[in-house]
């Protein structure tokens, strides 16, 4: 297995995000309520006992490129935030992780998601509110997405690193630039 740079890494992996993204907006999401208008914006993503979204760390360093972008002070509060929903909700790095539910400190109220258009992890890019269950994408897609984001990351970094909750990789990849700070 031919290994990937980081930054052909987080090339490689926009393309994919980006192609899964059109994909289901094209085939699926019409049939979905937009979240513009949704009257309980963000209720979905910081359900504590609905979200239970993982991510690699090439999507978590993808998320890092992104919110980089934004002020010092702001990057604090998100990981901030990130830190106390780990503690809150006892979000562990071993045993059945996928188990563990939390509200995602990636959205914000009054903006939304932070990284809705350039590091969107692939369960969130599937989910939308449809009123039928038959309208849904089929979880094979999701699946397909991830698999291939999963070869990506270890392409990067090897077999190393694994899916953990949103909040933990935030708390891992920040923890340098906040911890103690």
């Amino acid at each position: 297995m031919k290994t990937l740079t980081g930054t052909k890494a987080l090339t490689e992996l926009k393309k994919l995000k980006t192609a899964y993204c059109e994909f289901i907006k094209i085939n699926y999401e019409y049939n979905a309520k937009s979240c513009l208008t949704c009257e309980t914006q963000g209720a979905c993503c910081l359900d504590a006992h609905f979200v239970n979204v993982h991510i690699t760390k090439l999507e978590a360093v993808a998320i890092r490129k992104i919110l980089g972008q934004l002020s010092e002070e702001k990057q604090r509060r998100i990981f901030e935030r990130a830190k106390e929903t780990v503690e809150k909700y006892d979000l562990k790095t071993s045993g059945d992780t996928f188990e563990q539910t939390f509200a995602c400190p990636l959205f914000e109220k009054g903006v939304g998601c932070l990284v809705h258009s350039d590091a969107k992890p692939a369960p969130c890019i599937s989910h939308a509110c449809y009123e039928k269950e038959e309208d849904l994408p089929p979880e094979k897609f999701q699946e397909q997405a991830e698999n291939r984001i999963e070869r990506l990351n270890k392409r990067t970094y090897g077999n190393a690193f694994s899916w953990l909750p949103i909040p933990v990789w935030l708390v891992n990849i920040y923890a340098k630039d906040f911890e103690d700070k």
